[in-house]
């Protein structure tokens, strides 16, 4: 990242794949560097005090995005590998979710950090069908297609938002060119709704 800021190029976009992996990188480095290479209670994991000071160096990372955003204006993506977590819901029963496959300390930085999170999943299309017995009609669902959609709000099933104001759902289609146009496309009318919204407010 520090090439990419200073050194001459031509880079529009810069991918880190991914961004649990870097985490993990940087657990290792803080293990090595304060720890003594001690992953034990005696060492990293004693009181989880290899995450919190793990956090100063997640900054570290994070500001030099900013820089490289700053100063090259060059787009950046991060991407998540997710899991199923329960969530202690403090005003009913407890249910699962995705959650980013992260500690909820780095997980935390970067969230605050970032303009857009998005989740990315597959929408399925479930055909109902009557099934007969002897005493009574059920209906069983059958998968019959499915298509990708990235979710820009926040579900009770994941973590998702936004500060561009894009609409909630956008259609990936069928290749990763296609997903880029839809989504470059939805970011174009999310900004020309909002500049639209300024000009009323400022017209009265």
């Amino acid at each position: 990242m520090e090439s990419l800021t200073t050194d001459e190029h031509t880079y529009k976009t810069l991918v880190i794949d991914t961004l649990n992996g870097a985490e993990k990188l940087c657990h290792e480095e803080v293990c090595r560097r304060d720890f003594g290479g001690d992953w034990t209670d005696r060492g990293f994991m004693g009181y989880m005090r290899g995450y919190e000071v793990s956090c100063n160096d997640w900054r570290q990372l994070l500001i030099a995005l900013d820089a490289l955003r700053e100063q090259r204006r060059m787009t950046l993506v991060c991407l998540v590998h997710t899991k199923v977590k329960t969530f202690k819901n403090p005003d009913g029963p407890d249910f699962d979710r995705y959650a980013p496959d992260m500690h909820e300390k780095t997980w935390g930085l970067s969230h605050k950090w970032a303009d857009v999170i998005l989740f990315g999943n597959f929408e399925t299309f479930v055909q109902m069908a009557q099934k007969r017995d002897e005493n009574n009609i059920t209906k069983k669902g059958k998968g019959v297609g499915q298509s990708r959609m990235l979710y820009t709000e926040r579900h009770a099933a994941y973590d998702a938002g936004n500060r561009l104001g894009l609409s909630s759902e956008i259609p990936m289609g069928d290749s990763g060119d296609e997903g880029w146009k839809n989504f470059k496309a939805a970011i174009t009318a999310a900004r020309n709704g909002n500049i639209k919204q300024e000009e009323v407010a400022n017209n009265g």
